[in-house]
């Protein structure tokens, strides 16, 4: 809960906001020249945040958001591998096409932010969505589990984001 005074809205603005100036001193190496540009970048880039994911919206949780980065990294070398080991080795025939996934996100910033995640994955691309809502995705084997890998990557997705009730 925020200090007696300091509103959701403002809070969630100095953050990020704060957020933004760190994240280019850290990009820049804390070049001075380089202080006017993110005087005007990290504005910019707190405006889009608040309009794209508003205050209140959706709580992320610290402890799940670790887990997932860990995750990631730990798919992304396994599948990169794969990647990699398929397109090497002719003993190994790609067999890409589409697979569609009923994915549980309902349309909206959650699912936007799952399936630009699953376009990271090596081998996986998401493609839109057929005439249901339903997730098309394009991969490198179709006869691979790519349902079931895409479910529990959705399951550790899904403990990241908390929705505060009365919104989602």
């Amino acid at each position: 809960m925020p200090p007696a005074g300091i509103t959701e809205k403002t809070r969630s603005v100095v953050l990020r906001a704060l957020g933004f100036v760190v994240l280019w001193l850290i990009l820049t190496g804390g070049n001075t020249a380089d202080l006017v540009a993110g005087a005007a970048a990290a504005p910019a880039a707190t405006w889009a945040s608040l309009r794209l994911l508003p205050p209140g919206a959706a709580r992320m949780r610290p402890t799940a958001t670790a887990r997932l980065v860990l995750h990631f990294l730990r798919q992304s070398i396994v599948a990169g591998a794969d990647v990699a080991r398929r397109a090497l080795d002719p003993r190994l025939p790609l067999r890409p096409g589409l697979v569609v996934y009923p994915v549980g996100l309902s349309p909206g910033s959650r699912r936007n932010m799952f399936t630009a995640l699953m376009s990271l994955l090596p081998g996986t691309v998401p493609a839109g969505s057929d005439e249901s809502g339903e997730l098309v995705i394009h991969c490198l084997d179709v006869e691979q589990p790519v349902i079931a890998q895409l479910a529990a990557e959705e399951a550790v997705f899904s403990r990241v984001i908390a929705e505060t009730p009365g919104h989602g």
